[in-house]
């Protein structure tokens, strides 16, 4: 069933509300119309408030479709896109109980206590010839007692998989804050070009040809003879390299831990939960708990 002009309009003013039948009619909007932005982003809504393992991947393609990400940022980080309709409901329920006014509120009075207790020590005493453990004895003459058996309840069935307890394909959360993280999750991963057969004499030539310019600015710089200045010692220095492997610890968020597990970055991950791990210590005992996690996937991944 698609959907009218009327009812999408009032999702453009509540996304918040949108349901998965709604979200499935918006789908078909997109596919349509890719160039949509309004469309986009309300099915980005639509997937976060489904828990939708496709959300993060299709906010990749949204930001891709946007012509300035920083309107998408604040769309996924206000209160509307961030809030879905039953956490609504919960929240207008508490403020309609919190108006009731409750009449005829009875005291209890030290009599009516001191009956309360009576009656209570009362049933206590009525059920002690129940609690005799000798009534619940076995009689061997009368009773044949099977071999044990032993029931074997499935560990894998209770204990969460590293997958799951790394919440893996779940919506990824931004806070106002966390443009970093947002702008990393939108890196798109560069891929080597296929060399075919066909293409190895031309791709040979290049290479070639490369080299050759290579050499031609080794000629050049030793014709030149340039003097190397020394370094001045006072300077202070650093490591550039490390320096950049991770941001500071201020850009630092359990969410851009859990991009560098989306994207597999297994290193990266476990160094912030370290560093998350120093910077929350009240949280040290869960972020441990997601490096062995981590360390489990890297070891399934290894097999």
């Amino acid at each position: 069933m698609g959907m009218n002009t009327t009812d999408f309009t009032s999702l453009l003013q509540q996304p918040q509300t949108i349901n998965a039948k709604q979200t499935s009619a918006v789908k078909a909007i997109v596919d349509e119309f890719p160039y949509f932005q309004s469309a986009r982003a309300v099915y980005l809504k639509g997937l976060k408030n489904k828990e939708s393992f496709k959300y993060n991947q299709e906010l990749k393609i949204t930001a891709a479709y946007t012509t300035d990400r920083s309107i998408l940022f604040d769309f996924i980080t206000s209160t509307e896109f961030l809030q879905n309709e039953i956490s609504q409901h919960i929240k207008h329920n508490t403020q309609y109980l919190k108006q009731i006014e409750v009449k005829d509120i009875e005291d209890i009075s030290i009599n009516k206590s001191v009956v309360i207790d009576d009656a209570l020590r009362q049933h206590i005493q009525n059920t002690k010839p129940i609690l005799d453990p000798a009534l619940f004895e076995a009689k061997v003459d009368d009773i044949i007692i099977p071999s044990e058996e032993v029931i074997e309840v499935e560990t894998t069935q209770i204990k969460q998989t590293p997958e799951e307890k790394l919440e893996i394909g779940k919506p990824l959360t931004f806070n106002k804050n966390e443009v970093h993280s947002f702008s990393e999750w939108l890196k798109i991963t560069s891929f080597k070009p296929i060399i075919r057969e066909e293409n190895n004499i031309q791709e040979k030539t290049i290479q070639d040809n490369s080299k050759a310019k290579k050499f031609e600015l080794i000629d050049k710089f030793i014709t030149a003879k340039p003097k190397i200045k020394p370094a001045n010692k006072e300077a202070a220095t650093f490591n550039i390299a490390n320096a950049q492997m991770l941001p500071p610890e201020t850009l630092m968020t359990e969410t851009l831990a859990r991009i560098y597990l989306e994207q597999k970055n297994y290193k990266s991950a476990i160094q912030s939960y370290k560093i998350l791990s120093l910077k929350y210590p009240e949280k040290s005992g869960f972020f441990a708990d997601q490096i062995k996690a981590i360390k489990q996937l890297q070891e399934q991944n290894n097999l």
